[in-house]
């Protein structure tokens, strides 16, 4: 009897370390220091270059990939979803100096404004932040002056991104129904 209860004893404190080992070695998540992955001090930049959404024309850079039965119909667009691979420059010519693209989806998610919700990642190709991206969703209200978007995140250059982008119509065609729009981004990063 002596014999099984040492024998118990010691099972039960090779299984009670084993668990003990096990849950320390094993972490689903731990709390760090920004300097521990090599982040330095926190920097705001401010970006301002210009967004071409060209719908017309036989190389559109958006183009509608879903709609619902109702939205051709509706005075908003309501239902239709348009994925876009814009061009970002420097000036408001198409022409003028690339800086990226703005790549991601937009759809016409309001029936009684014209209110986009847009989902996308600014692709920056120029410069020192050639091969970083911003991240932004948010609601674009097209037909307002100055409407604003979050940016809720980023690569390369901008880790960590937090912010805002602030955009305002430069042009637009009624005919063809191209965008030139001005953006001025604010955003905090590493």
């Amino acid at each position: 009897m002596a014999v099984c209860i040492a024998k118990l004893v010691v099972f039960s404190l090779l299984f009670m370390s084993t668990v003990f080992v096990s849950a320390n070695s094993h972490t689903f998540a731990r709390s760090l220091l920004p300097r521990e992955i090599g982040l330095k001090e926190e920097k705001l930049s401010h970006l301002h270059f210009y967004f071409h959404d060209i719908v017309s024309g036989p190389n559109p850079t958006a183009v509608r990939v879903a709609e619902a039965k109702m939205t051709n119909t509706s005075a908003t667009g309501f239902g239709a979803v348009v994925m876009i691979d814009d061009l970002l420059t420097e000036g408001p010519d198409m022409s003028s100096k690339e800086v990226g693209r703005a790549q991601g989806i937009y759809a016409l998610a309001s029936q009684n404004d014209v209110g986009l919700l847009m989902v996308q990642n600014y692709v920056f190709t120029e410069g020192k932040y050639n091969g970083s991206t911003l991240s932004v969703l948010g609601r674009n209200a097209v037909l307002s002056g100055v409407r604003e978007l979050a940016i809720v995140g980023g690569s390369g250059l901008f880790r960590f991104a937090r912010g805002y982008a602030r955009a305002k119509t430069h042009t637009f065609d009624l005919k063809t129904g191209d965008a030139c729009v001005e953006y001025d981004v604010y955003v905090f990063h590493y």
